[in-house]
């Protein structure tokens, strides 16, 4: 895909990602508001292999279109996103997902908290504030859960550690656009930026209900999320440990 239009403009220093499969129900909408809320701000619509109209969709809405040659995940779509914003020189990037479930209104806030917090990944989260009624029951024991274990991790609580309405810095774009997670990546981004010395603020957001297609992640599928994350916590943990030992933290 060419970089036509997407060369950062003069004083233009943000990019909105938005990875989509199997989206055709959802992407323009999502794509439209987004150009609605932060005009003249591009939009980069990684598709991973769509089978649908979601390429059609995304493009008809204005959004620039990268599509990806093989099926590669959620975590695959981001950092391909992440490391083509890094190469054109972003200085962030806001992560907003293809379903409709995000609300682009609260863009401005998160790109807000990461200018005047310094830190490297501002969180848009449904529970900072108030819970919320947007989330299975499934989905929701493997929040309680994560939010316990990292908890002890990250020093600090975490109130939406599943969130993926998240915006990084330039120091983060650095590190992702590397080594990026590429299963069920938000937990485990968490604990790599621990392992880096880096830091994240949480922003309270408005969520909405999917109103067409459907999640990835079905109550089989939780099971298998549990322990896929768990697994990659513990390793990036040892990482993180086994640096320390050597004196090389951080790295």
């Amino acid at each position: 895909m060419s970089d036509s239009g997407l060369t950062p403009a003069t004083g233009q220093r943000m990019l909105v990602l938005v990875p989509a499969f199997n989206e055709e129900g959802a992407i323009a909408r999502v794509v439209e508001s987004i150009r609605r809320e932060v005009p003249g701000v591009p939009v980069i619509v990684v598709d991973d292999c769509s089978i649908d109209t979601t390429i059609q969709e995304a493009r008809g809405a204005g959004a620039h279109v990268l599509c990806l040659p093989h099926h590669l995940g959620l975590g695959g779509c981001v950092q391909t996103g992440y490391k083509l914003a890094f190469e054109l020189g972003y200085e962030y990037v806001i992560r907003v997902d293809g379903d409709g479930q995000h609300d682009p209104r609260d863009i401005p806030r998160i790109l807000a908290a990461l200018r005047s917090s310094g830190c490297e990944m501002a969180i848009g989260s449904r529970f900072v504030e108030e819970s919320s009624d947007h989330t299975s029951i499934s989905r929701s024991l493997g929040i309680h859960l994560f939010r316990a274990v990292l908890r002890p991790i990250l020093g600090k609580p975490v109130h939406d550690p599943t969130s993926g309405f998240v915006g990084v810095n330039r120091r983060a774009l650095a590190v992702f656009s590397k080594s990026f997670p590429l299963e069920y990546p938000e937990i485990e981004t968490l604990v790599v930026l621990q392992r880096k010395a880096f830091t994240f603020v949480e922003v309270p957001c408005r969520f909405h209900p999917r109103t067409t297609g459907r999640s990835s992640i079905t109550p089989l599928k939780s099971i298998y999320y549990i322990v896929h994350v768990l697994l990659g916590v513990l390793i990036n943990v040892l990482k993180y440990e086994g640096g320390a030992r050597r004196g090389v933290r951080g790295k």
